[in-house]
This record gives C-alpha cells, sequence and structure tokens, in this order.
C-alpha cells in the first residue's frame, strides 16, 4: 500500500513526536558532529579544547584516575584555572574508589577550580550511594561539547613500551546549538550536588551557539527513575525497518528489550550485537551469556571483541539514526544512574558509524548455536591481556556489579515462580544460587547469632534514617 504525500509527511511528524517524548529531549538541528573512537582520538580533541578555553570549562566524568593520563588532564585543568578560566569538576565517589580522584583533583581545586564530589555515602540514604553520576562529558566556552563512553585512565590508553592496545571506546564532539544542552545537563547535575551555577552563566551562555552545520541531535540527560534511553532504545528497536547494530560493553538484558530485539529480528530486521570477549569483570561478562540463546534462536547475531576491552556504547538503525554515550544496555543504566547521551539523526553521520562497526567486526568472533542448541564459538576465545601489574583486572563500577546482580535476581526469580522457561546457560548460575542459599542457611541453623546480628544492624540502621528523614521532612513544612 502506498501512502500520499500527506501520509508520509503526518508518519514523519508522529515519530518525530514519539521519539521526543520517549527520550523527554527535543531535536536540535544545526549542529557539527564528529565521531571520536578510542583515547588516540578522543583524549586529544579533549586536551586540546581545555587548552583552548577562554572563558569556562565544565567537566564531569565517572572516574578521573591519579595515573599519567589523569594528571596530564589535571595539569591542563589547573593551568587554564590559574589563567582565569572558570572551572568546574564534578567525579563520582564510586567511580574514584582506589583510583586516588579525590587526592589528584584536590590540586585542580588548590589552582582555583571548583571540584565538587557526587554522592558519597550518607548515613540518612543507606542505599542512596547505589544511584552513580555516569557521564562522561565536557564543555568549553559553551561552544564545544563532547559526550562519550570514555573515563580518565591510562586503562583506555595504548602503552607502545608494553604493546597494551587502548580499550575499545566511542565518543563524539560537538559544536553548534546542541551544547547549552551539555551544559544544561552539567548545571543540573551541579545544583544536585550544590549552590547552583550563578545567573549568566552557561547552563549554555543566555541564548544559544549558533548554527554552524547541518546534523540534527538530542541530548540525552537521563536521571535514575526516569528510563528515558530505555524508553528510546525500545522504541528504536520496534521503529527499525532494516538493521539495528548495538555495541555494549555490559549488556544484561531485560525481558522487555530482549523481546523488543528477538521481534525486530523476526519481523526481518538486521539486529546485531557486539560486546566484549574479555571484560574488566568477568563475572558480569558470564551473566550477559546467559542472556545470548534467546536472542540467537530469533535470529539476532552476536559477536565477542577479541580485544582487550570493548567499553563503548553505541547503536546506530537503519543508517539514520545513531547514539554515542556513557549508557549500558542494562537497569543499572536505564533506571539506576545518571547518563548522558547523545542520539543523532543524520544519514552521513550514521553510515559513518555502521562502517565503523563493520571494522570492529572485523576483530570479533560470531557466537552460533550448535546443532543441539547450545551456545559456541566460531573460533576460541582470545586470553585476556593482562594489567601491566601482572594481575588480573577485576575492579568496575557499581552500575556493572548492580547489572549482575539484576540478572541473578531475573534468573532466580523466573526459577521460583516458572514464569519464564530457562536454558541451559543458566544451569552454573543456578548451581551458585542454590550453593549459596543451602550455606546461608545452614550459618542461620548452626550459629542463629551470624545471622541475627547483621539484621539487627541493618535495621537499626535503615530506622534511624527514616527517622531522621521524617524530621527532616517535617522541619520543611
Amino acid at each position: 500500500m502506498r501512502l500520499d504525500r500527506d501520509s508520509r509527511s503526518s508518519l514523519l511528524l508522529f515519530a518525530q513526536q514519539a521519539l521526543s517524548r520517549a527520550a523527554g529531549a527535543p531535536l536540535v538541528a544545526g549542529n557539527c558532529a564528529r565521531i571520536l573512537r578510542d583515547a588516540t582520538e578522543n583524549y586529544p580533541a579533549w586536551l586540546q579544547a581545555i587548552r583552548g578555553a577562554r572563558s569556562v570549562i565544565h567537566f564531569e566524568n565517572y572516574i578521573i584516575a591519579n595515573d599519567p593520563v589523569g594528571r596530564e588532564f589535571a595539569e591542563a585543568l589547573a593551568e587554564r584555572a590559574r589563567a582565569g578560566v572558570r572551572v568546574r569538576v564534578i567525579h563520582d565517589w564510586m567511580g574514584g574508589l582506589g583510583s586516588g580522584s579525590r587526592r589528584l583533583l584536590a590540586s585542580v581545586a588548590a589552582a582555583g577550580a571548583e571540584v565538587r564530589l557526587f554522592n558519597p555515602p550518607r548515613f540518612d540514604a543507606p542505599f542512596g550511594w547505589l544511584s552513580r553520576d555516569h557521564r562522561k562529558m565536557m564543555s568549553v566556552d559553551g561552544e564545544i561539547g563532547f559526550v562519550s563512553g570514555l573515563c580518565v585512565s591510562a586503562k583506555w590508553a595504548a602503552d607502545p613500551e608494553t604493546g597494551r592496545e587502548p580499550w575499545r571506546d566511542t565518543g563524539v564532539e560537538i559544536r553548534g546549538p546542541a551544547v547549552a544542552d551539555i551544559d544544561r545537563a552539567f548545571a543540573e547535575t551541579w545544583a544536585e550536588i550544590g549552590a547552583p551555577l550563578p545567573p549568566g552563566e552557561p547552563d549554555g551562555k543566555e541564548g544559544v551557539p549558533a548554527p554552524v552545520g547541518k546534523v540534527s541531535l538530542r541530548v540525552l540527560a537521563s536521571v535514575p527513575n526516569v528510563a528515558a534511553v530505555y524508553r528510546l532504545d525500545q522504541l528504536i528497536a520496534s521503529m527499525a525497518k532494516e538493521t539495528l547494530w548495538l555495541t555494549d560493553a555490559y549488556f544484561v538484558g531485560i525481558p522487555p528489550y530482549v523481546q523488543a530485539l528477538r521481534a525486530a529480528a523476526a519481523d526481518g530486521v538486521d539486529v546485531r550485537l557486539l560486546v566484549p570477549g574479555a571484560s574488566d569483570l568477568p563475572i558480569v561478562a558470564s551473566f550477559s551469556r546467559t542472556g545470548y540463546r534467546p536472542l540467537l534462536e530469533a535470529g539476532v547475531r552476536v559477536f565477542e571483541w577479541n580485544g582487550p576491552m570493548l567499553h563503548a556504547k553505541t547503536a546506530v538503525a537503519d543508517g539514520k539514526w545513531a547514539r554515542i554515550g556513557s549508557s549500558n544496555l542494562n537497569l543499572a543504566s536505564w533506571i539506576g544512574n545518571y547518563e548522558l547521551d547523545v542520539a543523532v539523526e543524520d544519514r552521513d553521520f550514521a553510515e559513518d558509524m555502521e562502517r565503523m562497526f563493520e571494522e570492529d567486526l572485523a576483530n570479533a568472533t560470531e557466537i552460533l548455536l550448535s546443532d543441539k542448541r547450545r551456545v559456541h564459538t566460531t573460533r576460541p576465545r582470545p586470553r585476556r591481556h593482562p594489567r601491566r601489574d601482572g594481575k588480573p583486572g577485576s575492579r568496575g563500577s557499581a552500575g556493572r556489579a548492580a547489572a549482575g546482580a539484576l540478572r541473578i535476581g531475573n534468573t532466580v526469580g523466573a526459577a521460583i515462580t516458572n514464569r519464564r522457561i530457562l536454558g541451559p546457560a543458566e544451569a552454573g548460575m543456578m548451581n551458585v544460587a542454590g550453593a549459596v542459599l543451602l550455606l546461608l542457611s545452614g550459618i542461620a541453623i548452626l550459629w542463629p547469632r551470624a545471622a541475627m546480628f547483621p539484621l539487627a544492624a541493618i535495621g537499626s540502621w535503615l530506622g534511624i534514617s527514616f527517622l531522621v528523614k521524617g524530621y527532616r521532612l517535617r522541619s520543611r513544612k
């Protein structure tokens, strides 16, 4: 059935309205957007922008490590602060654990910058620390902005001396009116943890930058419990007609999103998922693999990256739409964290993303189902690259750990309620869950005090924190 011009126009307007409402962000035209691949392209572009700053720098990142890479950024930010540039930095408490962020950024603050720590533990919010600022962004002078999946750490950088390859990651550089939305996202987080920006400061400047290109995009500044990016991801999976190619570092698909991918594949869409082969958090990678089977059975193609670590979070659909940012395809990112992504609606940009995805697949192993419906790879998985100190990497974000916990909960819940059929890939997880529950039950029977005291301590902590919150709420009234 052919549609007349008016019908096609109405459908286009409807689609744009649906995307705007799902994302909670308007489509902003007149921008220039450039894909930045890995630390080899992202870090030099960030440093060049910092060193050329004239008035203001907004820098927000989950991890700013006290290592050679972090120190180079700290020195650049401190130099601009001493030169009179208003430098503001947000870093996450959980992300900085063990990385020396606070000590490193103290030198930046001493140079005149404003540095704020996001969401350290508080007595009156026992589980408040689970919500993290997982964003990776920077804006300079309200004119140029960067959104990416890269933290500031030597882990992302290549090391010619040891031959270590850089982590695979993707970012985007933006110039034009959308930079005001990037600044606005920073301003909202800044106000969440302290006094807001002074009037007239860029949440952009007053007004917005002039158009400089032809790219239209949305800045997706997601906050906990809103699930804007989740709604958008679901909508794109439903709207894709030809291709939907996803790259994700910590994929832990929940049933509604897995079903959306399965339905797209069943409808003839070329759905592909690229994930790490060797993860910095192996347990989450194991949970991720338990979700391969239902995707493969529906015709979704799954690939594992053969390099040291794939940390990118990107999507491209139908050669027209693309997303780059900090959000992983799991509940921790969709619902629990502060995240920042850019959704670009431009054919040239999307085609560049497709070419990059195809290049990545040349260094990936496809996962297949055997004749017995078991998951296997087309060739042996590569060995994990060791850390410089020779110890295996094991430290990851709270979001990644939460994603793994959610996956366990989903599997155990399915076993208890019998609400879906479990696959062979989930047998290991069920064995571990059963053994842990038996161990805890044995401890409770043999040493009841060992179980009683932790429960009493947790109950007391929660009770006191609720009373404190109630008092504060009454005081506000």
